[in-house]
């Protein structure tokens, strides 16, 4: 219900502004990455997480594709820029992972670079976590019907245009694939430094609700107020998610 939607928003806000608060306190940096399928709900996810949070103390980084220039550099060199100094929380809405997305299932990087990357990022966010940095990765999932819905619905919302862009548009035709892409992705990039939470979002609020109940877990601060994870919609990643749908075929 709509009405029982926005409570637990509410309180669950609230408890972000404590987490935030010990984040600074404490000059913690954290980094939260969020992934998925074209339409499954990343935008509306970061909205809800960051509409009452200080702004001076978070960041949201949505990189364009990369310049010349950034084509020449170490692959992960525009993203280091833009992560937390202490006392920040920056959300990724896409990051490095596009290597092992959008890059590999529509031919934008080699092959030698993609099977290159996804040896080297577990490596690269072990060293993050070394360095303090807390990382932590959703990947939103929803199925080949539901993704036409929200895909089309972008075109009749006059408030949603922005959205739309040719790579969009191929995100069906190309559906199997980025199965698989995700599937190997997820499977090489999931560690203990940095694990993988995939997130069933077939439901929009369920799933916001969910991974705030979880990013709240992911922090120890003063004063927390648990609540329940709905483990049928965010869950760790293992082999077992491939089969159980968690993850969409």
């Amino acid at each position: 219900m709509p009405k029982d939607y926005e409570k637990s928003l509410h309180h669950l806000q609230v408890e972000l502004v404590k987490l935030q608060r010990h984040v600074i306190a404490e000059g913690r940096k954290v980094l939260i990455i969020l992934e998925g399928r074209d339409g499954a709900g990343k935008d509306g996810t970061i909205k809800r997480i960051t509409e009452h949070l200080s702004p001076r103390d978070i960041r949201i980084v949505a990189l364009p594709k990369p310049s010349d220039v950034e084509n020449t550099q170490w692959y992960f060199q525009r993203y280091v820029q833009h992560l937390p100094a202490g006392g920040e929380i920056v959300l990724f809405n896409r990051s490095w992972y596009n290597r092992a997305g959008v890059e590999h299932v529509m031919g934008f990087c080699t092959e030698p670079e993609y099977h290159e990357f996804l040896r080297s990022v577990p490596v690269f966010e072990a060293m993050l976590e070394q360095a303090g940095v807390t990382v932590i990765k959703y990947y939103l999932d929803i199925d080949r019907h539901e993704q036409k819905l929200r895909l089309e619905a972008r075109h009749k919302d006059p408030l949603k245009q922005w959205k739309i862009s040719p790579i969009d548009e191929k995100a069906l035709k190309y559906f199997d694939d980025y199965t698989e892409a995700r599937d190997k992705m997820l499977r090489l990039t999931d560690s203990a430094a940095a694990p993988w939470m995939v997130v069933r979002a077939g439901d929009k609020k369920a799933a916001r609700l969910a991974i705030i109940a979880d990013l709240i877990t992911r922090v120890n601060y003063k004063d927390a107020t648990p609540h329940d994870i709905d483990k049928q919609i965010v869950c760790r990643f293992d082999e077992a998610c491939l089969t159980n749908g968690m993850l969409a075929r």
